[in-house]
C-alpha cells in the first residue's frame, strides 16, 4: 500500500507538472491566436462573443498567459536591470496616477455629506438635483447611499498608491531589526506569497461575481467554454439595479467593477513590489528608495510622511 501510494504521489505530481509546463507552452499559441482574432471576444454584437470575453477572464488560459508574460518581462529584467527598473517606474507611476486622481472622491464625499445635511435638516428638502440642463435629480437617501461609491474608489483603487507611499499600517516583529538584504528577501517572499496569490483569488471570485450581476442567464466558473457559448442564445444584458432601500443608490453593479480593478492593480504593483525589492538587494542599501515618487508634506514634516 505504501508503494502503491508513493507511485500514486509521484505519479500525480509528475502529471501536475508536465500540466504547467503545457499550459506555460500553450499560452503563447493563446495570446497570439486571441490578438489575431480580436473579433472572436471583442465583438459584444455577437452574444457569444460576451460569453467568450466572460469564460476567458477567469480561466486557466488567461491565467497562464499572464503568468508566462510574467516570466517573460522577468527573464528580460534579470538580463537588463535598466529594463526592470523601467517596469517598476512605469507601474509605481501607475498606481501614484490612479491613486492621486481617485483621492479627490474623499474630497467629494465630504462635501456631498455636507450638502445632504444642509438639505435636510435646515432645507427640510427630499431630494437634490445636480447638473446642468438635464439634472440629475435623485432622493436624498439616493445620495446618502451613494457616498459608500466614493469610499469604495478610495479603497479599491488608491490602495497601490497607499503602499507605494508607505501608508498601509503594518505591524512589525522582525523586520526593523534584520539586515538591509534580509529585509529585500522578506519583501520579495511577501510579494510571492501573498499579494500576488491572495490578487489572483480575489479576481477569479470578483469576476465571476461581477458578470453574474451584468448579464442572464448567469455563468458560473464551473461551466466550459461550450456551455457558456451555448448560453449565449438567451443572453440579455440585465445590470443590477436594485437599492437597500425604494429610493436609495441602485447602481451596486460598480461596486463589483471596483473589486475586480482593486484585484488588478494589487496584482500588478505586487509585481513591482517584487521587482524593486530583488533590485534593492542585488544593488545594495544605496539604491533604496531609488527611482521612488512619494508625496511630500513640505521641509520638517518627514517624521508624518507615510501616515497621511
Amino acid at each position: 500500500m505504501q508503494d502503491e501510494n508513493g507511485i500514486s504521489f509521484f505519479g500525480a505530481l509528475w502529471n501536475g507538472l508536465v500540466w504547467f509546463i503545457q499550459n506555460i507552452a500553450e499560452a503563447f499559441y493563446n495570446f497570439g491566436y486571441a490578438i489575431t482574432h480580436p473579433q472572436l471576444w471583442l465583438d459584444w454584437s455577437d452574444k457569444a462573443s460576451i460569453m467568450r470575453f466572460v469564460y476567458y477572464g477567469g480561466s486557466v488560459e488567461f491565467f497562464f498567459v499572464v503568468f508566462t508574460f510574467f516570466l517573460v518581462l522577468t527573464a528580460i529584467g534579470l538580463y537588463y536591470r535598466n529594463f526592470m527598473w523601467a517596469i517598476v517606474r512605469g507601474l509605481e507611476g501607475f498606481a501614484n496616477t490612479t491613486g492621486r486622481f481617485f483621492a479627490w472622491a474623499g474630497l467629494l464625499m465630504v462635501i456631498q455629506q455636507i450638502i445632504i445635511v444642509f438639505m435636510q435638516r435646515i432645507f427640510t428638502r427630499a431630494d437634490m438635483a445636480f447638473g446642468f440642463g438635464i439634472p440629475l435629480s435623485k432622493d436624498i437617501s439616493w445620495y446618502s447611499e451613494e457616498l459608500k461609491l466614493y469610499n469604495a474608489m478610495v479603497v479599491c483603487l488608491c490602495c497601490t498608491y497607499t503602499f507605494v507611499q508607505g501608508g498601509h499600517v503594518r505591524v512589525d516583529l522582525i523586520y526593523a531589526g534584520v539586515s538591509h538584504r534580509a529585509k529585500r528577501v522578506i519583501d520579495m517572499l511577501g510579494a510571492v506569497l501573498f499579494m500576488m496569490p491572495m490578487a489572483v483569488l480575489t479576481w477569479m471570485y470578483g469576476w465571476y461575481f461581477m458578470w453574474r450581476h451584468l448579464i442572464v442567464p448567469k455563468p458560473s466558473a464551473s461551466d466550459t467554454l461550450d456551455r457558456l457559448v451555448a448560453k449565449s442564445r438567451a443572453l440579455r444584458w440585465n445590470v443590477e439595479t436594485i437599492g437597500f432601500s425604494p429610493n436609495g443608490f441602485n447602481a451596486y453593479f460598480l461596486f463589483k467593477i471596483l473589486l475586480v480593478a482593486f484585484a488588478a492593480m494589487v496584482f500588478l504593483h505586487a509585481i513591482a513590489f517584487l521587482y524593486r525589492s530583488y533590485l534593492e538587494y542585488v544593488e545594495g542599501p544605496e539604491s533604496t528608495g531609488k527611482y521612488l515618487d512619494k508625496d511630500s508634506l513640505g521641509e520638517g514634516e518627514e517624521a508624518y510622511e507615510g501616515a497621511h
